[in-house]
C-alpha cells in the first residue's frame, strides 16, 4: 500500500515536470518582436515654396471728376459703365457725353484752322462714332479743325439733342483715357457743376496689395502670382504694376503693388472683397524628394538616407518645402525605398 502511493506521487511530480516544460515557467519574459521599420520612396516631382500677401479686390484707385460753371441737373448711378458718345451727367440741362482720349478739351473748339492734340481727340472720336471727318495727320498736334470737321460736330450735336453750332466747349464732353465705371455719387441735384460730382475707376477689377519695401522681393510686373478668393478657390493672375507708395506716418516706406487676373470673369461675382496673393518665392521641377522626416544627420555633418537593410547612403540637400526636401547623390534614384521616422 505504501509503495503504491509512493509511486501514485512520483508519477504527480512527473506530469508537473513536464506540464511545466510545455508551458514555460510563468515568471519567464516573453521576447519582443523587432520593430517594424517605417519605409518611404524617393519620389520626382516639383517643388515651390510660397508667401501669401494680404490684399483687396476692387476697382482699383478712384479718380473724381468736377464740372465746369453751371448747376448739376442729372447724375449718372454708382456702379454706371461709360460709353462713347453716350451722356454721362447733364449741366443746366445740357448733356455731358464721353469721349476717349489722351488730351481734355482745354479750350473752346469754335472757328475752322484751329490745331492741336484737342482737335485729334474729337476727330478720332466722331470718326468713332461713323462721322465723316477726313484723314486726321499722324502727328496729333497738327490735326485741324477744318470746315469738314465742324460739318461732322454739327450732324453729332443734332443727334445727342444739343444746338447744332458746330462750337465744342470743354464742359460739353468729358474726355476719358478709357471706359470706367462710377464708383460713387458725390453730388446731388442742384449742386455747382464745378464741385466733385463723382468718382471713376477703371471697369477690371483689380487686386492691390502694399508691402513694405524690404519684403518686396522680386516682385515686378508680369509675374505669375495666385489670387485666392474668399471662398478659397484659386485664380491665375499676374502683377501689373509695382510702384513706390507715400512714406507712411511711421516713416516706413511700402510700395503698391497691383495684380490683374487672367481671366476676369474668375473674380466676375465679387465686387469689392479681402482676398490674399500668392507668390511663389523659390521653385524646382522634376527633382527628387523625400519627406523631411527621412533625412539622417551624420556626425561629420552633412545629411544621408537609410536603406531598409540598414545601410547609409550620403546625400545632398537642396530646396526645403513644408514638409518634403530636395536630395541627390549617388544611387539614390526615383522609386528608392528608404526609412523614415514617421
Amino acid at each position: 500500500m505504501r509503495t503504491t502511493v509512493i509511486a501514485a506521487t512520483l508519477l504527480v511530480v512527473a506530469v508537473a515536470a513536464v506540464f511545466l516544460v510545455v508551458r514555460g515557467r510563468p515568471d519567464e519574459p516573453t521576447a519582443a518582436p523587432p520593430p517594424q521599420v517605417k519605409t518611404t520612396t524617393v519620389k520626382k516631382g516639383d517643388l515651390a515654396n510660397t508667401r501669401l500677401l494680404q490684399a483687396g479686390l476692387g476697382f482699383g484707385a478712384a479718380r473724381p471728376v468736377k464740372g465746369v460753371a453751371g448747376t448739376v441737373t442729372k447724375l449718372p448711378a454708382a456702379g454706371q459703365a461709360t460709353e462713347l458718345g453716350r451722356e454721362l451727367y447733364r449741366v443746366d440741362d445740357q448733356p455731358v457725353v464721353v469721349f476717349y482720349g489722351a488730351t481734355p478739351l482745354f479750350r473752346t473748339l469754335d472757328a475752322p484752322g484751329v490745331k492741336g492734340s484737342d482737335v485729334a481727340v474729337v476727330m478720332d472720336n466722331l470718326a468713332a462714332l461713323g462721322y465723316q471727318v477726313g484723314t486726321r495727320p499722324g502727328d496729333s498736334a497738327k490735326a485741324e479743325l477744318t470746315p469738314r470737321v465742324v460739318e461732322a460736330l454739327k450732324k453729332w450735336q443734332k443727334a445727342v439733342g444739343v444746338e447744332q453750332n458746330g462750337v465744342l466747349a470743354p464742359g460739353r464732353v468729358l474726355v476719358l483715357d478709357r471706359p470706367m465705371r462710377v464708383a460713387t455719387v458725390k453730388a446731388q441735384l442742384g449742386a455747382p457743376a464745378a464741385e466733385e460730382l463723382f468718382e471713376l475707376t477703371t471697369t477690371t477689377r483689380l487686386v492691390t496689395a502694399e508691402v513694405p519695401v524690404a519684403e518686396a522681393g522680386a516682385l515686378k510686373a508680369g509675374l505669375p502670382v495666385v489670387v485666392v478668393r474668399p471662398d478659397a478657390r484659386e485664380v491665375p493672375a499676374k502683377v501689373t504694376s509695382v510702384t513706390t507708395a507715400a512714406p507712411q506716418e511711421n516713416g516706413g516706406q511700402k510700395v503698391d503693388v497691383v495684380v490683374t487676373p487672367d481671366t476676369p470673369a474668375d473674380v466676375g461675382d465679387l465686387d469689392t472683397a479681402p482676398v490674399r496673393v500668392k507668390i511663389t518665392t523659390e521653385s524646382r521641377t522634376g527633382v527628387l524628394t523625400v519627406p523631411l522626416a527621412a533625412l539622417v544627420a551624420l556626425k561629420e555633418g552633412g545629411y544621408a538616407v537609410q536603406l531598409p537593410g540598414g545601410a547609409l547612403k550620403a546625400v545632398k540637400t537642396g530646396l526645403y518645402s513644408q514638409d518634403l526636401v530636395e536630395i541627390s547623390g549617388d544611387g539614390i534614384t526615383d522609386g528608392l525605398e528608404v526609412v523614415t521616422a514617421q
